[in-house]
């Protein structure tokens, strides 16, 4: 249970309160740390983590203004973006609960409180604050892994294009398509806007639409209460949620369940939802940027995608160009890959040899950039030297650019399956991963390629 060790700072003038609310929680396996005043609960907080923070917004028996609980969350947000706030105020003032709320508090509660309201709501905050603090920490490690912050390598004539779309959508709250072939580098691109958005401080939550059933696609999405269905055991946090102040990246949104998109298309459109199970309204505010490799409209023209829930997407729409038409861009991805992977498995695999470049301009790459790294990767493992030649690439017997006719994005998309499938002796699990979607998504594109 991830409340046995939460450390929650309470914050109230009145001591009666501050010992009802210790034992409270205490009872319920929580740490919790009194104070009775705000600048001792700041100090408290600059000092070391705390997982939430209940606080009341009077500390003036005099008045009922709530301006230095208000004051106290702005100085708290100023040094700290993330700690779930909860306040306490009066019955009645609504108001001020939502002003609260407008400065930075996540939720709030009345007085006098109910215990069983109180334990939910912090039950969910901590719930929240653990997962955005999982997140930012493998966000952080993969910063650290790569070397990189997001960066696309793009020096050719065909990415430019790109790039200058990603730096002026970036800063403003609009919805983007990023669209393109399977392994191109969509969710790379997600990831540049979002680390160059006003919403960077806070989380980018991911969520790969192709591997949600139906059955748990809203309870993912949404979240939902206990006792919602059979194996509800306890309240969810959903996505929306997670991403609640930043950015939600939808990767194959062309997945999403018909019967789910009417849903999809109200949070998108008002910012609100209900749980599962819950009558209960929620509002978010969260940028959505959504990804897909198949051609929306034609999935529009044979009734699996809605036209308005497409137009409230692509507020703006980026298409990736494959990566058999980025020049040399393939030699500079080729070689970040070495120098990542050499590092990674610490290997003494320095650079390519002239032929092994010349071997990686030539391959088609129907898996685009997921596929070179594949490859790379391979090669620095399997490497006998320090340099790679083309032997190590493994690509001779491979369809090269020249010798192939122009193709459809459908035959790309169909000659990637065949290829993964056969490396793979017809095993669907092991071609899906390799190919980046899970395994009930590439059963639907054998289905619809008649494999």
């Amino acid at each position: 249970m991830t409340n046995r060790t939460a450390r929650i700072l309470i914050a109230d003038d009145q001591h009666d309160v501050l010992e009802s609310l210790r034992l409270l929680l205490k009872g319920e396996g929580y740490t919790a740390e009194t104070f009775d005043t705000p600048e001792a609960l700041v100090r408290a907080l600059r000092s070391r983590a705390a997982d939430a923070v209940l606080m009341d917004l009077n500390y003036s028996r005099d008045t009922t203004s709530g301006e230095e609980g208000l004051d106290t969350i702005a100085r708290i947000r100023a040094f700290d973006a993330y700690t779930p706030i909860v306040v306490m105020t009066a019955w009645g003032s609504i108001e001020l609960a939502v002003e609260a709320m407008r400065r930075g508090s996540q939720d709030f509660i009345e007085k006098p409180w109910d215990n069983d309201r109180l334990l939910t709501v912090l039950r969910t905050q901590v719930a929240l604050g653990q997962s955005l603090q999982r997140m930012r920490a493998l966000e952080a490690e993969n910063r650290q892994l790569t070397g990189t912050d997001a960066e696309l390598v793009a020096g050719s004539q065909v990415m430019q294009p790109v790039l200058e779309a990603i730096e002026r959508v970036a800063p403003s709250d609009a919805n983007v398509l990023i669209t393109g072939e399977s392994g191109c580098g969509k969710g790379l691109v997600a990831r540049m806007i979002h680390s160059r958005s006003t919403r960077r401080e806070r989380s980018l939550v991911v969520v790969n639409i192709g591997s949600l059933s139906e059955t748990v696609f809203e309870s993912e999405m949404f979240g939902h209460v206990k006792g919602a269905f059979t194996d509800a055991k306890a309240d969810r946090i959903g996505r929306f949620e997670l991403a609640d102040g930043g950015t939600l990246f939808l990767d194959e949104i062309a997945n999403i369940p018909v019967a789910q998109q009417a849903r999809l298309l109200r949070v998108l459109e008002g910012g609100e939802f209900e749980r599962l199970g819950s009558s209960r309204t929620q509002q978010v505010d969260v940028r959505v940027l959504a990804a897909t490799n198949a051609n929306l409209q034609a999935e529009i023209d044979a009734g699996r995608f809605r036209a308005d829930l497409l137009y409230r997407l692509n507020t703006i729409q980026i298409e990736l160009p494959p990566l058999r038409e980025r020049g040399d861009d393939i030699v500079r991805l080729g070689q970040r890959f070495l120098e990542l992977h050499a590092k990674r498995h610490r290997r003494p695999v320095e650079a390519f040899t002239d032929p092994a470049l010349s071997a990686l301009r030539r391959y088609r790459w129907p898996g685009n950039v997921r596929e070179l790294s594949h490859v790379v990767e391979r090669a620095v493992l399997m490497a006998r030297g320090a340099t790679l030649g083309p032997a190590d690439l493994h690509l001779d017997s491979a369809p090269v650019r020249q010798e192939l006719p122009p193709m459809t994005l459908d035959a790309i998309e169909k000659e990637a399956i065949v290829a993964a499938l056969a490396r793979h002796d017809g095993n669907v699990a092991t071609a899906a991963d390799e190919l980046g979607v899970s395994r009930s998504a590439l059963y639907r594109r054998m289905e619809k390629f008649g494999l």
